[in-house]
């Protein structure tokens, strides 16, 4: 079980880090090709990514020490 934690935990851990970095990751492919010609998402969904990916970020964090403290204890 805690080999699990520990591999979901670096998997949610480097998509947030990808989302911070680069706020409109996964953008075209989500939304994107709704839209006809060059659009690009607004500040509002870039913030709210960049959120999301901090949210995820701290997720991740937490579930890899959890994963880690269950394997050691």
């Amino acid at each position: 079980m805690s080999i699990v934690l520990i591999l979901f935990g670096i998997i949610v851990l480097v998509l947030g880090i990808i989302q911070i970095k680069n706020p409109s990751f996964g953008w075209q492919s989500r939304e994107g090709w709704k839209v006809d010609g060059d659009s690009e998402p607004s500040d509002f969904y870039l913030i709210l990514a960049e959120i999301g990916g901090i949210a995820a970020t701290v997720m991740g964090g937490v579930m890899l020490f959890i994963g880690i403290l269950k394997l050691v204890l």
